[in-house]
């Protein structure tokens, strides 16, 4: 029987990023995750490393301090799938005073240490460009910063770290229960795909699973709960972009929710999103027409020419298992991260159990290191934390200037076009090296499907990165589905169903 000291459930944000954490202090990991990395909520977020600004209206000062600080930690770590972005705030005096919202922000400003990021500005909007898009009614705005991210392929890296650190990663892997025995867990595992069971045993599990942490812990005998999660759901609408410029917008609503209009690959814009408790399966939710209605609305209200429903490319809702602060609303309940652990004394020899309630992408990394420093008594011989430091794979950039690396990745493949080269390397940075190994044509890269996706890309993603299926590739590790036609997409999952995994293509 497989040995280990930490089991890890769940391969999303938070499991991949205490996989990493785990395996750089010198502990043996398993991750197990029941379907793809990054499938449920960690692919389906506002795709944002963010503050949380209006988080200060509800007196979070230590998760809003944390996040601003984990912006520009993350920004030098990844700055190929992380990347600064200034959002412009209409102001709308009925909703909130300008004094009260430009005190917000000189908060946001100097609350986390800023030293990358531009700070705020004020806008004249009729002078200003970036207020073109906007009905004549709204004069003034604020322009802040903070951070796009790749949400799913930053999962994906914060695995790829830890299995090049020594971890085990297992995808399509369901955790079907487990029980002490002794100073350590039998796990049970069962393949997805072909049925297979077997046994494992682990030192330690985090249960990790977000919206399914409850379920999770109930397969583990002998282990209870005090904790509980409150799952929301949060829509997001794909249209064409209808601005011009690279800054995104910040919408205020009359409900006192916020709604971010951000530019999404390159010709598309992403808005959301919407709050709404929800009942039945995490897994079953998705957008209805009230929160379609209700996202459009907002652009309606703020925007000369907004997309109609007709415009709507795609959509998505993700669901945030956010830990239950009995808050009335789901606006209101907190986006901070709770740990629970049994035995409440974790040491070497009683099997310790951690579980992950709440939490948000731009402090998993912090979450991370809390919830292996949680489990220090435990693993005694366990090495410091090291990931502040730390570049995920491929965000070895020098000085993180990614336009400047950018600019020498494309002399050196000059075969390429400047849209396909840029796409290799906001996805894999440093790594596009390895993808391009040996092409010096287009021919070299085989297959063209559609857009900008090549059979070298996903064959190099089925073998470096558990891609499988279609939309692995084409809605995670890429976000090509979004540009492909409905034939080429078609093409494309016919083409990897026909056959396993390849090897990388060479000349």
């Amino acid at each position: 029987m497989d040995s280990y000291d930490i089991l890890v459930v769940g391969g999303g944000v938070n499991g991949a990023g205490i996989a990493r954490d785990a395996a750089g202090r010198g502990l043996s990991v398993l991750l197990c995750e029941r379907d793809d990395l990054a499938q449920g909520t960690s692919s389906r977020s506002g795709k944002l490393v963010h503050g949380g600004l209006r988080y200060l209206e509800y007196y979070e000062f230590r998760l809003v301090r944390e996040a601003l600080i984990e912006r520009e930690v993350l920004l030098k770590a990844a700055p190929h799938i992380i990347w600064p972005m200034r959002f412009v705030l209409p102001h709308v005096p009925e909703q909130r005073p300008a004094w009260l919202v430009r005190l917000g922000l000189f908060l946001y400003d100097h609350l986390g240490g800023r030293k990358i990021l531009p700070g705020t500005r004020t806008i004249d909007l009729p002078r200003d460009p970036v207020g073109r898009p906007l009905k004549p009614e709204f004069r003034k705005a604020f322009e802040y910063s903070d951070c796009w991210v790749d949400d799913a392929r930053l999962v994906v890296l914060n695995a790829l770290d830890a299995a090049q650190r020594g971890a085990k990663i297992l995808t399509r892997t369901e955790v079907v229960g487990g029980r002490r025995q002794g100073e350590s867990w039998a796990v049970d595992l069962r393949d997805r795909r072909s049925g297979e069971q077997r046994r494992v045993q682990a030192r330690c599990i985090v249960n990790a699973a977000g919206p399914w942490v409850e379920q999770a812990l109930q397969g583990f005998a002998g282990t209870t709960s005090s904790r509980r999660v409150r799952l929301v759901k949060g829509s997001h609408l794909v249209t064409r972009k209808f601005w011009q410029g690279d800054q995104a917008y910040l919408l205020q609503n009359d409900d006192k929710r916020v709604i971010f209009v951000n530019p999404y690959e390159g010709n598309l814009a992403l808005i959301g999103t919407t709050d709404i408790a929800v009942e039945g399966k995490p897994e079953d939710a998705q957008i209805d027409n009230r929160e379609i209605d209700y996202l459009l609305a907002v652009l309606q209200r703020y925007f000369r020419a907004p997309p109609s429903r007709a415009e709507i490319v795609h959509a998505f809702s993700g669901v945030r298992p956010l830990y239950d602060d009995n808050a009335e609303s789901p606006s209101a309940v907190t986006r901070d991260y709770i740990f629970d652990i049994d035995p409440k004394a974790p040491t070497a020899a009683n099997a310790p159990i951690l579980s992950v309630f709440g939490g948000k992408i731009t402090t998993y990394r912090k979450l991370a290191e809390h919830a292996l420093d949680r489990l220090q008594p435990a693993f005694p011989k366990m090495t410091r934390a090291w990931t502040a430091s730390a570049s995920l794979p491929g965000g070895d950039i020098p000085d993180a200037d990614f336009d400047r690396w950018l600019a020498a990745f494309q002399a050196r493949h000059a075969f390429l076009s400047a849209d396909l080269a840029r796409h290799y390397g906001r996805l894999y940075g440093t790594r596009a090296e390895a993808l391009l190994d040996g092409a010096t044509s287009l021919a070299d890269l085989g297959r063209h499907f559609g857009a900008l996706l090549y059979e070298r890309e996903a064959v190099f993603l089925q073998q470096t990165e558990w891609a499988i299926d279609a939309e692995d590739i084409l809605d995670r590790r890429t976000k090509h589905g979004l540009h492909l036609t409905p034939d080429e997409r078609a093409a494309f999952s016919a083409w990897i169903s026909g056959s396993a995994p390849r090897a990388l293509l060479s000349n």
